[in-house]
C-alpha cells in the first residue's frame, strides 16, 4: 500500500511541476493516446473478448469509436475551449477586465467499470488531461484483461508520472480513497457510489458519480411497435444486457403486452438466430457472481420467452417477463442482465406516477407518436436524460452531457462536459488604481446621496440630472478604456 501512496505523491508533484498546464503538452498527450488506441487495436479488442465474450466488430463500435470521437473533438477544440472567456460588466466595472479561465484542478483519480471496460476509462481520461491534470487510472479489476493491458500499455505512450495506473482490488481501490485528490470519478453501482462519496467527504473533494438504476421504458399503444421493439431489443440485449443506460424494464397497456413479447421474440431471432449461444454476437455475463445474482432475480416470474441457461460459461439467454409485479424481487434493483420484464399499466399518468414512486433512473426512454403524451412524460418526471423513440444513442451525441441525477448519479461527462468536469472556472476581475472618483460611493461616510447613486448605477433609477451625470462618467469611461495599455486577457 505504500507504493500507492508513491504514486499518488508522484502525481502530485509532476502537477506541481507545471508540465501539463501548457495546452501544447496536453495537445501532445492526447495525439499519443490517439496513437496508442489505433496501435494497440488488436490487443484491446482481444482483452475485451477475454473478458466479455465480445466479438471485434462490436467491440470496436462501442469500446473504441467513442474515445476516438472524444480524442478529435479534445484535439481539435482545446485551444477555443481553454481560452479566457470575457463576461457582462456594470457600470461600475466598465474600465476593468472581467473574464472566466478554466484552469485544473490538480490531480484525479478516475476509477473505471467492468461493463465497458476500456471506454468508460478512456472518456474521462481524455477530457481530464485535456484540463491539464496529472490523473491516477484504476481500471476494474473484475474485467481482468483489460485492466492488466491499459496497465501495460498505457506508461508506454503517456508521461508515466503524470498519468499512472494502479491495478488490484477491493484492498487497493480503499487505500486509493484514502488519498487526497481534486476530484474523483467513479462509475459503477449506487452503493460503492456511497463508498466512494464518504471517502471523498473527508477531504473536501468534489465527485462525479456515474450510477445507473432502473432505466423505464414506455410503449405507447400508439405507435410502430415492430420498430420500437427492434430498437429496446438491441438496447438491451447488447452486451447482455450489461449496460448501465440500457432500458431496465417495459411499461405498456396490457392490450399490447403479447404484441410488445412477439415482436421481441422475432427480433431476436433476425438478430442471434435460432441459437442465441452460438452467436458470435451474443455476449456473456461477466462472472459466476453476476450469473447468479440474475438468476435470483427469475424466480417465481413468469418467463415469456427465453430463460436458458449455463453457469459453466456463463450463459443467459435473452429473456422476457411478461405480467411482472412491481413488488418483485426483479423490479428492486437494476437488472444489469439479458432479463426484460414487462409491467403493464392502464395509461400514461399511470406509467408517470408508476415512475415517480421509484429512485430517479439514468435514462427514460419514450416509444409514441403523440406529442402530448411524450411532453407530459418529460416535464413530470425527473432522470439524467429522456430518449424518445430509441435507446442508448444519447451516449454517442457528445454534445449532450451524459449523468445521472439523484440515485443515478451526479456530475456529467462526455465532450467538453468533461473538459469543464475536470476544470476550475477561475473569474478574473483586473483592475488599475486610476479613477478613483468612480468608487467614492462605496467609501465611508456613508450617505443617502450615495445610496441614490448606487441606485441609478446597479438599478438604472436614473432622473434627468443623474442621467447628465451618469453620461459624463461613461464619456470618462471610455476615454480612459481608449488610452489603457494592452488588457490581461491578451495575454
Amino acid at each position: 500500500m505504500e507504493r500507492i501512496q508513491e504514486v499518488v505523491g508522484q502525481a502530485r508533484a509532476a502537477f506541481n511541476s507545471g508540465r501539463c498546464r501548457a495546452l501544447e503538452f496536453r495537445i501532445q498527450q492526447l495525439k499519443a493516446l490517439e496513437r496508442m488506441v489505433k496501435e494497440k487495436e488488436r490487443e484491446i479488442l482481444a482483452a475485451i473478448k477475454a473478458d466479455l465474450h465480445k466479438c471485434r466488430h462490436k467491440a470496436f463500435i462501442f469500446e473504441m469509436v467513442n474515445v476516438l470521437e472524444e480524442l478529435a473533438l479534445a484535439t481539435g477544440r482545446l485551444p477555443s475551449w481553454a481560452a479566457p472567456q470575457p463576461v457582462k460588466r456594470n457600470l461600475m466595472t466598465m474600465r476593468d477586465e472581467a473574464f472566466i479561465r478554466y484552469e485544473p484542478l490538480g490531480v484525479v483519480l478516475i476509477i473505471g467499470a467492468w461493463n465497458y471496460p476500456f471506454t468508460l476509462i478512456m472518456q474521462p481520461l481524455v477530457g481530464a488531461i485535456a484540463a491539464g491534470n496529472a490523473v491516477v487510472v484504476k481500471p476494474s479489476e473484475v474485467s481482468e484483461n483489460t485492466a492488466q493491458l491499459i496497465a501495460d500499455i498505457l506508461p508506454q505512450y503517456l508521461d508515466q508520472k503524470l498519468y499512472p495506473v494502479v491495478t488490484g482490488g477491493v484492498p487497493e481501490t480503499t487505500e486509493l480513497l484514502k488519498q487526497r485528490f481534486d476530484h474523483i470519478l467513479y462509475t459503477g453501482n449506487s452503493a460503492v457510489g456511497k463508498v466512494v462519496m464518504a471517502a471523498a467527504a473527508k477531504h473536501l473533494t468534489p465527485v462525479t458519480l456515474e450510477l445507473g438504476g432502473k432505466s423505464p421504458c414506455y410503449i405507447d399503444s400508439d405507435c410502430d411497435l415492430a420498430v420500437a421493439c427492434r430498437r429496446i431489443t438491441w438496447g438491451k440485449y447488447m452486451n447482455c444486457g450489461q449496460t448501465c443506460i440500457a432500458p431496465d424494464y417495459i411499461l405498456c397497456h396490457p392490450s399490447i403486452q403479447s404484441q410488445v413479447v412477439e415482436n421481441i421474440k422475432a427480433t431476436l431471432q433476425e438478430f442471434y438466430g435460432a441459437d442465441v449461444k452460438s452467436s458470435p454476437d451474443y455476449e456473456r455475463i461477466i462472472n459466476k457472481r453476476h450469473f447468479k445474482r440474475i438468476l435470483g432475480l427469475l424466480e417465481g416470474q413468469k418467463i415469456a420467452h427465453g430463460g436458458e441457461t449455463d453457469e459453466a460459461s456463463c450463459f443467459i439467454a435473452p429473456t422476457i417477463l411478461t405480467d411482472v409485479s412491481p413488488e418483485s424481487k426483479v423490479m428492486e434493483e437494476e437488472i444489469f442482465g439479458p432479463v426484460l420484464p414487462i409491467v403493464p399499466v392502464k395509461s400514461v399518468e399511470e406509467a408517470i406516477e408508476f415512475i415517480n414512486l421509484r429512485e430517479k433512473p439514468l435514462a427514460l426512454y419514450v416509444f409514441s407518436n403523440k406529442k402530448e403524451l411524450i411532453r407530459s412524460m418529460m416535464s413530470e418526471t425527473s432522470s439524467g436524460g429522456v430518449t424518445v423513440n430509441d435507446v442508448l444513442i444519447q451516449y454517442g451525441v457528445l454534445s449532450l452531457p451524459f449523468g445521472g441525477v439523484g440515485n443515478s448519479g451526479m456530475g456529467a461527462c462526455h465532450g467538453k462536459h468533461s473538459f469543464e468536469t475536470f476544470s476550475h472556472r477561475r473569474s478574473y476581475l483586473i483592475k488599475d488604481l486610476k479613477m478613483e472618483i468612480l468608487n467614492s460611493c462605496r467609501y465611508p461616510p456613508s450617505s443617502q446621496k450615495k445610496v441614490d447613486l448606487i441606485k441609478c448605477v446597479v438599478f438604472k433609477q436614473l432622473n434627468k440630472s443623474q442621467m447628465a451625470l451618469v453620461v459624463l462618467a461613461l464619456l470618462g469611461i471610455v476615454a480612459a478604456v481608449v488610452i489603457k495599455g494592452k488588457p490581461l486577457l491578451a495575454i
